[in-house]
This record gives C-alpha cells, structure tokens and sequence, in this order.
C-alpha cells in the first residue's frame, strides 16, 4: 500500500508553510494567517495538497492519537485499565484514568492543544480551498473538491474528540487573522455536532469513494459517512453538563437515528468498498505489517508518519501498549505493557469467541524469547503487538515509534451502529438489524456457537451493548460509549461488586468456581518467524483448576491475583460530572471568557 502520509509528512516537515501552518501552543495563541500567503499557497494544486496533509499531521504523535488520545484518554473503563502504579494522583495518565486529573495535567493540555491546531489548519483549508478556480471547474475541479471535503471531515473529527472529552468547547469556524479577538465563550456541544454533522453531508459529495482513488491512507467517502453515523449517534447519546456536571439528553434526540440508519445503510450496500474481513485478526495484524487489510474494513484511520520525530509524527502503539516485552532479544524490542486488563472483561468473551485472544493478551515476552502467562491483573490488551511488526529492523530494534497506525472506525461498527439505531428508532429490532448483529457475531465465534439474536427491544439493546464491549475492546471506544449510554457509572459500581464477589469466594465452592484460583502451564519449544517460545494451558480458564500443581507445570494466580487494593483503585475518582476533562489552565488564562467544567 502507498503510505503516503508517512513519506510526505516527513518531507514537509509536518508541512510549515512559510508560517501559514505554524503550529501554536494554544488555540487562543496561534500565529495570525497570513492573507498574502495564503493566496500563494492555495493558487495550485499542489499547495493546497501540502496544505491538507497539514490538516491531517496533528492526529499524529504523542499528544494526540499516537498516545495520548488512544492510549491514555479511553481508560479506566470496563475492558482495560491503564497502569495502576506511577504518576501523581492528578498528573499524567494515573490522574486521567482514575478521573481526577487536575486542570495543569500537561497530557490534558497537549492534546486540546494539537485538537485546536488541527482545527486551525482544517479552517484555513476549509475558507481557501472553494475560493480556486478550479474549484468550479476545469481538469483538476474533483482534486481540489476532494481536499476541500477532507478538511472538513477532519474539523469534524477534531471537534468530536474535543467533544466527547470536554463538553462545551470554543468552536472557531474561521482561521485566525491579525487584530482578532481570542476571547471565546464556550459553544454548545450539541450546536457544534449539528454543524459537523451538516459539514460531513457536505464532504460527502465531495470525496471519492475508495475504489474510485489511489490507495492510500487518506480519507475517502466510506470515512465520511461513517464519521457522520457516529456523530449522530452521539448527537442521540446522554452527555454530561459542562455547566451542572448533570447527564442530560437532548430532547431532539430521535431524528439522529435516522441519520446513522441511512448512512450506516449506504455503506452496507457497498460492500465492494469496505466489508468484513473472514479473520477478527485481519485488521490488527494488518497494521502491523503496514499494508491495507483485505476488505479494507478499516475505514479512517490515523496515519502516521514514521519514525523521524517520531514524538511528533508517530504512534507508540505496540510499545506503550500491547503485551509487556520485558527483556530485549535478537528479535524482539521492548515494550512497556501500560495497558492492563480489567479482570472482568476476560469473562465477558464466551470461550468459543474467537476475539478473546486477539484483544487480550494474558502473557509477557522474555529475553529467551519465550512467552510467559501473566496473573490475571496483568494481561494487556491484545490488538497491537510488538511481536506482529513485519518489520524486523522495528520489531527488534530499541524505538519506541513503531509506526503503527490508530484505527478511528472499522465497518463492524458500521453494522453495529445501525442495528442499534434501527432498535432505538423504531422500537424493536426489525430483520436488518438483527442480520447485522448477526453477521458480527458470525464472523466471531467459532462455527456453530454464536448466541441467537433477541427478538425484543431491551434485549437486542442489551445485546448490541454487549456486543461492542466485545467487538471494540483496546480501541478506545468502550468509555464514551458507556457515556452515552449512561451507564459508566453504573459499570464500575457492578464490576467492583463482582471483583469483590470473587475474593470470597475462595474455596471455589461459589458461583465463581469456573474461573480458576490459580492457573499453571508448561512452556514449549521456540518455533515460527521470528522464533518465539509459546506456553500451554493445563486446562481450559473455564473451569476450575487442579487443587495441586500438576507435575511439570508452574502455578500463576488467576482469580486469586485480584485484590482489595486494586479493586479500590479502579476509577477510584470516578463521578459523573469527571466524565469530562478539565479545561488546561493556560487555556484560561488566555481566554477570560473559557469558564472551567464544573467540579474542577
């Protein structure tokens, strides 16, 4: 596949246009636009390309989607956790997973500055771009139409994020200009989505569809309407106050599921263009190996721009993530395995679901090489791994930017954001909406296991609530769903009673016996490319153990790893109005009129 954000963005240097793309500390700081220049730069093609690929580069990088965003943002939630130890109480990712970050947490502040440049590079394309001539004409007006419909799919991706985050944010429309005033009153959530969701109708005409273009990383019209389906489910979706700290939900919320119905439709007529991969692991190992999967069922994602200024233009998917590495090899770097597994979430997956062991990865990499069972409180999530890179000079090296690209939306969600639109407008599922639960489920589980599809609108809801939790889990996107659900409270509250249920019930006489004390394995020789020792269970995590160790094997803790202290510490800061980030100080210091979210 042409990576060509990873060859162009290096070349431009995240495209620094004689200070027309300058990047800025703070939305409310950035560097006024230059009139002159910007005719000059959007008087061809070409620059107007480069100027797009600007738009594009501040998803990239450690305070954005190659970190912080993807990695630090989604978590504690009901599938994974980020590391419980390390970091202040109310700085870096301890403070955000546990939902008391304080208004200085510089990774707070990072990302809500590259979501704001991202949005004023995105407004410069957006006001320049119509304003060519060819724009209304001639051999290059579907060029020139095409990047005007990116940059508008990217502000509106840009504001998502700062949405689901935040709450009420300042929503320019405009780039900035010499003399502008900065101070900016915070816009409804719901008026910003409305807009976004009306820009994407737009882009939609605007962009090709896949099959129509070069492969590459770069939006097409699959991603277009896929972002608008989800922001309208969102739009549909409770939310937290940034005023009252309060959840609420607009009362104009019915009509947005028709939107994600028609969208989600459309795309399910083309099959052609984006489907199901026949593998659950298609699209992760896909990623790894830095090519396009083989149904394209990855329909946006982040692309990354390799590993010079890798900080900046790159992702630590597979080094922060993924399964710890803990001690480098001829084959294999290491990585550091902050993700850890919410002890619950293992249970979640039936044991015929294929998609345990791709999203969970219960073991840690030794020197040796050889694959060693982590205790249950230790497994890592699963879909980005070290050890998948195809690239060797990467896998084993000591960078810790692996060029892995973030997947912002997969056609399973396609499928599953219909059928759950289709039960909400409608009141019970009709027969599409249960043939695309169906279809993801299908794909799932082993032949022949999958669950019946209900019939009944609570119990297609809950299943479709289930169904994401397991199809999604590790991509960032268990949170807000609960978020809008309302239901993210409510699921730590059941899973600190469960964890709790599990500790008492230590003679395995209760109704956990099936999920074992202890767990013992036997480890076999290195085999495959590169060579890589694996290990072998002594029976299914299903059922109970042996009382005793059987001979040969060695005993890890399962079920008796989870204690009272990490149960304690999961979303330990957790209230509803801390859905919601803080607004970073110098954010406000800037702008007197950006009031602080309620309960910080």
């Amino acid at each position: 596949m042409k990576r060509i954000f990873r060859s162009t963005v290096a070349a431009l240097g995240i495209v620094c246009l004689s200070g027309l793309l300058a990047g800025c500390k703070d939305f409310l700081e950035v560097e006024p636009t230059s009139i002159d220049t910007s005719e000059a730069v959007f008087s061809t093609v070409s620059g107007a390309y480069s100027a797009v690929i600007g738009a594009y580069a501040p998803m990239a990088g450690d305070a954005a989607y190659g970190n912080r965003i993807s990695c630090y943002f989604p978590y504690d939630s009901e599938d994974f956790l980020n590391v419980p130890t390390g970091d202040d109480a109310g700085e870096g990712r301890r403070g955000i997973a546990r939902y008391n970050s304080n208004v200085t947490n510089a990774d707070v502040r990072n990302a809500w500055n590259a979501l704001y440049k991202g949005i004023e590079r995105a407004n410069i394309c957006i006001k320049y771009i119509p304003t060519m001539a060819q724009y209304n004409g001639g051999a290059d007006q579907k060029v020139i139409q095409r990047l005007h419909g990116e940059a508008l799919t990217l502000r509106a991706q840009y504001y998502f994020e700062l949405i689901r985050n935040w709450g009420d944010v300042p929503s320019p429309y405009e780039p900035t200009v010499t003399g502008q005033d900065f101070n900016i009153e915070r816009t409804d959530r719901n008026a910003i989505l409305d807009k976004m969701i009306a820009d994407l109708e737009l882009a939609s005409t605007l962009v090709p569809w896949r099959s129509e273009v070069a492969a590459d990383e770069r939006i097409t019209k699959g991603a277009v309407k896929a972002l608008r389906a989800r922001l309208a489910l969102y739009r549909a979706g409770y939310y937290t106050s940034s005023t009252t700290g309060a959840v609420e939900r607009a009362s104009d919320y019915k009509p947005f599921y028709d939107i994600v119905r028609k969208e989600c439709a459309d795309l399910m007529a083309k099959r052609g263009e984006h489907d199901l991969n026949a593998s659950f692991e298609e699209p992760f190992r896909s990623i790894a190996e830095y090519r396009r999967d083989n149904k394209h069922e990855i329909m946006f994602e982040v692309a990354m721009g390799g590993t010079v200024n890798g900080s900046t233009t790159d992702s630590k998917l597979g080094y922060y993530n993924g399964p710890r590495i803990t001690g480098a090899s001829t084959n294999f770097g290491l990585s550091s395995g902050a993700i850890v597994l919410q002890p619950t979430y293992f249970y979640a997956f039936d044991s015929t679901d294929t998609r345990r062991d791709v999203t969970i990865a219960p073991y840690t990499i030794t020197a040796v090489p050889q694959k060693v069972p982590t205790n249950m409180i230790s497994a890592y999530d699963g879909k980005f791994r070290r050890e998948w890179s195809s690239n060797s000079t990467i896998r084993s090296g000591s960078a810790q930017a692996l060029g892995y690209n973030w997947p912002l939306i997969r056609f399973s969600d396609v499928l599953l954001m219909f059928a759950e639109a289709e039960n909400e407008a409608t009141g019970a599922p009709t027969a599409a909406a249960r043939a695309a639960l169906k279809e993801v489920r299908d794909r799932a589980y082993k032949a022949g296991t999958a669950p019946a599809v209900p019939t009944g609108y609570a119990e297609f809801q809950a299943a479709i609530m289930k169904e994401r939790n397991l199809e999604f889990g590790g991509e960032g996107m268990r949170k807000y769903d609960l978020i809008r659900w309302n239901k993210l409270g409510s699921t730590f509250a059941d899973i600190k009673t469960t964890l709790r249920g599990w500790i008492a019930d230590q003679t395995g006489a209760g109704p956990y016996a099936n999920i074992p004390w202890n767990i013992y394995y036997t480890t076999t020789p290195a085999t495959g490319t590169p060579p890589l020792g694996q290990f072998v269970y002594a029976r299914s995590l299903y059922r109970p153990f042996p009382a005793t160790k059987p001979t040969g094997s060695t005993e890890v803790a399962w079920r008796r790893s989870v204690t009272e202290a990490r149960i304690a510490d999961i979303a330990s800061g957790y209230q509803p109005a801390r859905q919601l980030l803080p607004i970073p100080a110098e954010a406000r210091t800037t702008n007197t009129k950006l009031t602080q979210n309620v309960s910080y």
